[in-house]
């Protein structure tokens, strides 16, 4: 099986500095999608030390990820970037499937699944 999402080498030292600045070394980066945002579904990320019998399981630049199998088939192909810039530096989602993206660019809807939309 593919890897479900892609990490740049850019966003994959970003994550290793994270998890070593908040002592999570041994932990996997979960990828999930869950309800929300104004166009229905939105991205999140953080770490966790449990694998659930059901998620997929790759490594990227020595980073474990996990994902559940019912995020899978919507996160499938998606690109996670990291760009610094003078204002700052954050993540940037890069998600073939989805077909309409809020302007925050972490919200979006897929063609088969439109979540739960809120205002924004």
């Amino acid at each position: 099986m593919n890897d479900v999402v892609i990490l740049t080498e850019a966003a994959a030292l970003h994550i290793k500095d994270m998890m070593k600045h908040n002592e999570e070394e041994n932990a996997f980066l979960r990828v999930a999608v869950k309800g929300g945002g104004c166009s229905g579904l939105s991205y999140g990320m953080g770490f966790t030390h449990e694998q659930e019998e059901k998620d997929l399981f790759f490594e990227q630049y020595g980073i474990p990820v996990v994902v559940s199998a019912e995020d899978a088939p919507i996160l499938n192909g998606t690109k996670i970037d990291f760009k610094q810039s003078m204002m700052g530096g954050g993540f940037t989602i890069e998600n073939p499937n989805a077909i309409a993206n809020c302007g925050c660019g972490s919200s979006f809807r897929t063609a088969t699944n439109v979540g739960t939309p809120e205002e924004c």
